[in-house]
């Protein structure tokens, strides 16, 4: 079939082996984010404090010698990555390899867009981080929810984008029960990638569900607060009986989700 020009310059992009590896990047710096949140909630199991999300981890990175470097590399490999989603948004999924009828899979497309916009946000975040700019992403989301809390639509809006992240989060529990994310690799697994492939996805399931209801109980008692997203899912999770020890298990499956992640940037069909 012949394709239109901009597949075929899609095509031609997705073949150049600087930007797989650029983009490829992108889940070894997914892999550190994921690494430093495991870390901030452990310590918060043990009376320690931090953003247990994405903004607390970039800011312990933005924090130490060297982090801003490390942030400016992050920016180019989540844009990378970012771009890289897009271009399988347009000519399917997997644009390395060799063209299937599976490809014009809608699910499998609008995931990949999904992916994109979720990497061009951690772009921007590193972005703000490495210019000494960057915000608890916690407060930005109370202070959004506040605002939108002020209107029934304001409300509804809040309801989906709950009921959003718990359809994300039950995607990841079955993606990492079902052991699905073996499709994502050119590997078929082995000792060490099947373990950390379940307990990260779904650890990191788990916690966007508990966000998500967050959200919905948050916005039907008109407390903002508590809308504050990954972070305050976490810490509510450390306020239920056996608290500490469910906060030790949910960082150690955040932090599998990390080490996954470079299992990802060497084995991940792109």
């Amino acid at each position: 079939m012949t394709q239109n020009p901009v597949n075929r310059a899609v095509d031609r992009a997705t073949g150049n082996r600087g930007f797989e590896r650029a983009a490829r990047g992108g889940h070894v710096m997914s892999g550190f984010v994921h690494l430093l949140i495991g870390y901030i909630v452990v310590r918060l199991a043990f009376g320690g404090g931090g953003a247990a999300d994405q903004s607390g981890a970039l800011g312990t990175l933005a924090s130490t010698t060297g982090g801003a470097v490390v942030l400016w590399v992050g920016v180019v490999v989540f844009l990378a990555m970012g771009l890289w989603r897009l271009a399988e948004t347009v000519i399917g999924p997997h644009a390395t390899e060799p063209s299937t009828e599976d490809d014009s899979s809608f699910f499998d497309r609008m995931k990949a867009f999904g992916l994109a916009v979720v990497y061009f946000a951690f772009a921007y975040s590193a972005y703000q981080f490495a210019r000494g700019s960057g915000k608890s992403s916690g407060e930005q989301n109370a202070g959004l929810s506040a605002r939108l809390m002020e209107s029934t639509g304001g409300k509804t809006v809040l309801i989906v984008v709950g009921l959003i992240a718990i359809a994300i989060g039950a995607y990841h529990v079955y993606k990492g029960a079902s052991k699905n994310f073996l499709d994502d690799l050119k590997t078929s697994g082995g000792r060490f990638v099947e373990p950390l492939g379940v307990v990260g996805y779904v650890a990191k399931g788990l916690v966007i569900v508990g966000a998500g209801i967050l959200v919905i109980v948050a916005t039907l008692r008109s407390d903002p607060s508590k809308a504050t997203g990954i972070d305050g899912a976490v810490k509510t999770l450390g306020e239920a009986p056996f608290g500490q020890f469910l906060l030790v298990a949910a960082g150690a499956g955040i932090a599998s989700y990390g080490l996954y992640s470079f299992v990802m940037a060497r084995y991940a069909r792109m």
